[in-house]
């Protein structure tokens, strides 16, 4: 498998994804390039970059959006509430996992203006996708 790092699990230490049996987590996740920095000044932009990351991250590990089972968002400034859902709408839109969007004081670099972090499992023949 190839290696999924960024800049922030080189200096800090931590795995961007662990997979257990059919349980996959993805740490938090920023629209970051290689130095750390934002890739997009909007929290919709921003938004966009890390579900594309993270559908090439799950990608790496056998799994796709639609095995996301919670989605946990954090942002700055939670006034952008509707930017940031209309384009979770349009990535898990049928999907529709359990999801927590918060408001944090900062993240790790005032540029960055979200984190995502999902929990997805994948099915197994048998596996009974239903939810309560």
């Amino acid at each position: 498998m190839q290696q999924i790092q960024s800049y922030w699990e080189q200096e800090i230490g931590y795995r961007r994804v662990v997979k257990r049996g059919n349980h996959i987590c993805v740490s938090g996740t920023t629209a970051s390039d290689e130095n750390g920095k934002a890739t997009a000044p909007t929290a919709a932009g921003q938004t966009e970059h890390i579900l594309e990351k993270m559908g090439d991250i799950l990608a790496r590990v056998g799994a796709a959006m639609h095995d996301v089972i919670r989605v946990r968002m954090y942002v700055t400034d939670i006034s952008t509430w509707q930017e940031v859902g209309s384009v979770f709408k349009t990535y898990f839109g049928n999907v529709q996992p359990a999801a927590t969007m918060v408001e944090v004081q900062r993240l790790i670099d005032p540029s960055l203006l979200i984190e995502i972090e999902v929990d997805a499992i994948v099915e197994s023949a048998g596996d009974d996708p239903s939810s309560i």
